[in-house]
């Protein structure tokens, strides 16, 4: 059994009152998991549709996640759209009016559609967070601006909208981290030419070798942000090292940004690398 209502499980006979209280516990008011089972972000997600005695809809980060995004906080509160007055901790009530079309079913859970979904991230009060969860959306999706934008059309009162163009036209869905997302924006908000993501770089046979994370190829110049599996797992360490030798011998220059480093300091030595503010 996985997430369920406690009451409906009881009435169904499918567990006693003893196994409630002993081998489950209270994710939500009356919905319950069992113990043994690890609890993942759908079941989380699972959990307030049911609290919601599935009336609600599951909107922002959540129903990104449900389309299949990366990259968020697997504690942030499941956002449902519902007409309630007071939700329990890990829940968060909307009442937005959703129109015909802005709702799909992901697994049986009703669910803002990607566009809605995109709409409704783009206008968080947050432009770094909003634009990293977008980039996830986008990279799971692929939704465009031109299909959020007829959403944005059709709410020309709703809160947060201002925001939206701006940041739709921020997105990339080449970004495959949230350090990544962050890093292109730093390179942007500094000036520099806006970076291409995922630059091919290919092998004599004239296919793709590596990826590089993002830089310009009239400059000959990357930008890459490390995370820590590159210096603690042994593999990703060796595989670096080829890919470092094979990348430096065509004449790239790359950029390596780690945890702790200064933004300023970022900016220097992409400039020293020899790439052209132009956006001061």
């Amino acid at each position: 059994m996985g997430v369920f209502i406690a009451s409906e499980a009881l009435a169904a006979g499918l567990i006693s009152r003893y196994e409630l209280a002993v081998e489950c516990r209270r994710l939500l008011p009356g919905v319950y998991a069992p113990k043994r089972s690890a609890l993942s972000t759908d079941d989380r997600i699972t959990a307030a549709w049911l609290w919601s005695r599935r009336r609600g809809v599951i909107t922002g980060w959540a129903a990104s996640a449900l389309h299949g995004a990366r990259w968020f906080d697997p504690g942030a509160p499941i956002e449902v759209n519902l007409d309630h007055n007071k939700s329990p901790a890990g829940v968060i009530t909307r009442r937005d009016t959703l129109l015909d079309g802005e709702v799909t079913r992901v697994r049986g859970i009703p669910v803002t559609s990607v566009e809605r979904t995109a709409f409704d991230l783009a206008r968080g009060p947050s432009a770094g967070i909003a634009i990293q969860r977008l980039d996830a959306l986008a990279r799971a999706t692929g939704f465009t601006a031109e299909q959020v934008t007829v959403v944005l059309d059709a709410h020309p009162r709703v809160r947060g909208r201002r925001r939206v163009a701006a940041r739709l036209d921020l997105v990339d869905a080449g970004a495959q981290s949230p350090k990544e997302t962050w890093l292109r924006l730093l390179l942007i908000q500094a000036g520099f030419p806006r970076p291409q993501t995922q630059i091919p770089v290919y092998a004599p046979d004239g296919y793709p070798r590596y990826f590089l994370d993002m830089g310009w190829e009239r400059f000959m110049v990357a930008v890459e942000y490390d995370g820590e599996q590159h210096r603690t797992d042994a593999v990703q360490f060796r595989n670096d090292i080829t890919r470092s030798e094979y990348v430096d011998g065509l004449g790239w220059r790359r950029i390596r940004v780690l945890a702790g480093d200064r933004r300023d300091e970022i900016v220097r030595r992409v400039e020293r690398a020899g790439v052209l503010r132009t956006g001061r």
